[in-house]
């Protein structure tokens, strides 16, 4: 008779209890009085975003318009993809358009692991002070203008610069790398690096600080040298971020920058420097009548990066990684 009441009971205590499901609408009610706190900390942003980003996203009709700014959006007659013609035979923005591609390789293929190198070495410093004082002089140029780091880099590689003067004293020919369209690329990848991959570094250092310090541990005290604890730890640690890092990059490809590329400009000349950013200053906003044609151009880098988004995170996918969103 006790074995069949223990039975009983043990057969009682695994069953489990049933669950109550709340209806969806007050299941949100409970979050909204749970989380309302935080959800009005984020209401200057949205209003930010609903301002300056959703607003002007809905006159981006105006690339399909004869537009004028001197009649109502409604009154403005449709001429289909007429500006996108116009866009594409124009003599400017092919050599534009292969100007900002190489621009955005040479960052993504130099500047990214440049960024990765600096969290790697910065995680391996030990002492507190060294660190602090490394992490404050690497990404200290990230709040610098481009007009400052610009002025820098005349000051010291321009013809009067302080290279300049160093081989004049030496009885070489002066430094012009600042004005030599040859070198442009060279000198945009030195001012990237300096300003950029100290800030990208910071990324990295959050997602190694949240490996678990017992994974090093447990493979140093299994023999594992430095290189295969970077290798099978470190790297597949920070793996995710890197993968959306590259996806977020892959969907600004386009968007190389403008004061950059607007301040060098007239030293190296427009073939050099043009992307698509000064292209639409120059060719709509300092033309009249030109904001359809930039409102084309903008469509036309959205879309590019819209696509290169969807493909790489398909590849994320792919390869087991989460991405920027989840399959359903």
């Amino acid at each position: 008779m006790t074995l069949l009441t223990r039975s009983a009971d043990r057969s009682t205590e695994s069953r489990p209890e049933p669950t109550t499901t709340l209806p969806r609408k007050k299941t949100l009610r409970l979050r909204l009085r749970r989380d309302w706190p935080l959800l009005l900390l984020t209401l200057p942003v949205l209003v930010q975003l609903a301002v300056f980003f959703y607003t002007p996203s809905l006159y981006s009709v105006i690339a399909f318009m004869d537009f004028s700014p001197y009649r109502p959006l409604w009154e403005n007659p449709i001429v289909g993809f007429t500006w996108f013609k116009m866009l594409f035979e124009d003599p400017f923005f092919v050599p534009a358009l292969i100007n900002t591609l190489q621009f955005a390789l040479a960052q993504l293929i130099f500047v990214f692991p440049i960024s990765i190198g600096l969290a790697l070495l910065m995680h391996s410093i030990v002492s507190t002070k060294i660190r602090s004082l490394f992490q404050s002089i690497v990404y200290l140029p990230y709040f610098f203008s481009w007009v400052l780091v610009v002025t820098v880099f005349a000051q010291v590689l321009g013809p009067s610069g302080l290279f300049s003067r160093w081989l004049v004293g030496m009885g070489q020919d002066r430094l012009d790398i600042m004005r030599d369209p040859d070198t442009f690329m060279f000198l945009a990848w030195m001012q990237w690096t300096w300003k950029d991959a100290g800030w990208g570094m910071i990324i990295f250092l959050a997602a190694l600080a949240a490996i678990d310090p017992a994974l090093y541990e447990s493979a140093a005290v299994d023999g594992a040298s430095r290189w295969k604890r970077l290798w099978h730890i470190t790297l597949p640690g920070i793996r995710p971020v890197i993968i959306l890092l590259l996806i977020l990059q892959l969907g600004g490809i386009l968007t190389v920058g403008f004061e950059q590329y607007q301040l060098q400009r007239e030293a190296v000349g427009w073939r050099t420097a043009e992307v698509l950013d000064t292209f639409v200053y120059y060719r709509t906003i300092l033309s009249p009548g030109g904001e359809s044609l930039g409102t084309a151009a903008g469509l036309f880098k959205g879309l590019i990066g819209l696509l290169l988004i969807l493909a790489a995170n398909n590849v994320a996918h792919r390869l087991g990684e989460q991405g920027i969103y989840q399959k359903s």
